[in-house]
């Protein structure tokens, strides 16, 4: 019985600077810039909040 495993060949493999470049459209390098910059969104908004001790909205006059 032979031990064979799904892996992709290895032209394939994506390196790292490929999967970090800068590339626009629904494609998996915009997608990983979209959730890194909706996690530092995320993280301004709430040190916004705890420093000024109010909301965000509240902080720029809308609410």
């Amino acid at each position: 019985m032979t031990n064979q495993t799904n892996t992709p060949a290895p032209e394939t493999l994506t390196s790292p600077e490929e999967r970090n470049a800068w590339r626009f459209g629904f494609s998996p390098q915009a997608e990983i810039w979209n959730g890194r910059l909706a996690m530092l969104g995320f993280i301004i908004a709430l040190c916004v909040e705890y420093f000024s001790g109010q909301g965000v909205l509240h902080t720029l006059g809308l609410m």
